[in-house]
């Protein structure tokens, strides 16, 4: 009886790393695929209209630093759920 329960508890843990890891990587790829976007619109919007090129990539650099810190925030939930 003892036995089935420390292994219980040994496969709990087990799916907690593992969903853990998984939602870590789905932050992770959420946070590649938002950048991708900003760094590619921005760059549409810079060849429309190349004398806002400044502005333009000055709201790009903060976009992409708050998707970073939402993935950022995501990964380490992840991890604390552990």
């Amino acid at each position: 009886m003892m036995i089935s329960l420390l292994l219980a508890a040994e496969a709990a843990a087990g799916l907690a790393k593992l969903g853990a890891g998984i939602g870590a990587g789905i932050a992770v790829l959420g946070a590649g695929i938002g950048i991708g976007r900003i760094g590619g619109q921005a760059m549409d919007a810079m060849a429309r209209q190349p004398e806002v090129m400044n502005k333009l990539f000055t709201n790009m650099i903060v976009a992409a630093a708050l998707v970073e810190g939402v993935a950022l925030f995501a990964v380490v939930v992840a991890f604390l759920c552990i």
